[in-house]
């Protein structure tokens, strides 16, 4: 027969081996699991921080696209009231020159004058500034008119260069009459044709005098002014 005694013992004994596997199992098993959960939760946290950073940055970008889409929009808006307004002013344009064109046949050749310049010179003499002031003093009152100045050269030199000449000879008639006589300047109009149209195809000094100059052409739709008349063109000096 056993005894109480060694059964108890027996017993105690079984309980400590039992004891002694579960917390061995505890720390092979459970441990290493809480340190991969804690590594996992530390991973989140970091996860979590990068997340809110990039909502940071995506709710920056937002508003600067935002603020770059209303103020593409203001652009468009500010373009649309310009195209309007070239659109308007196009118009306006279209129905002048329509307009001009239309009266184009009411202009008549009222006076005409000659300006004359030294070889190789687009500069104005005394004489011809004379003429240009006596020729603007003959438009007094006239309310439609319009200049057409033809500016010309002699022989001497390249075509090229006469050419150029010419028109520094016409726009320096113009620019007298604009800065000096205050005319506009839509009413005055320039061509340079070089020593093309000669007003003398001799070769003699004084047939290049003559070519060296600026026709002025005044054209009037002034009923005042409808007959045409003719100012005697001064001789080169």
């Amino acid at each position: 027969m056993i005894r109480p005694t060694l059964i108890v013992a027996l017993v105690a004994a079984t309980a400590g081996l039992t004891g002694c596997a579960t917390k061995k199992y505890v720390a092979q098993t459970v441990e290493p699991i809480e340190d991969r959960v804690e590594r996992l939760e530390g991973g989140l946290d970091e996860t979590r921080g990068e997340l809110r950073e990039t909502k940071r940055q995506l709710d920056t970008t937002t508003a600067t696209a935002n603020t770059a889409d209303r103020r593409a929009g203001e652009a468009l808006a500010r373009a649309d009231a310009a195209s309007e307004k070239a659109d308007q002013v196009r118009g306006q344009l279209r129905a002048e020159l329509e307009q001009t064109i239309a009266n184009l046949e009411d202009y008549r050749l009222v006076s005409t004058a000659v300006v004359y310049f030294e070889f190789n010179s687009a500069e104005l003499s005394d004489a011809a500034r004379a003429e240009l002031d006596r020729l603007v003093a003959a438009q007094r009152g006239s309310k439609r008119f319009f200049l057409a100045l033809q500016g010309h050269a002699d022989q001497i030199g390249s075509a090229e260069y006469n050419l150029q000449l010419s028109q520094r000879r016409a726009e320096a008639v113009r620019r007298y009459l604009v800065a000096v006589h205050g005319l506009p300047l839509y009413r005055v109009h320039i061509l340079g044709l070089g020593e093309e149209k000669p007003a003398d195809s001799g070769r003699t000094a004084e047939a290049r005098a003559l070519n060296r100059r600026v026709e002025i052409h005044v054209y009037s739709a002034d009923a005042a002014t409808s007959s045409a008349t003719s100012s005697r063109p001064p001789s080169p000096e």
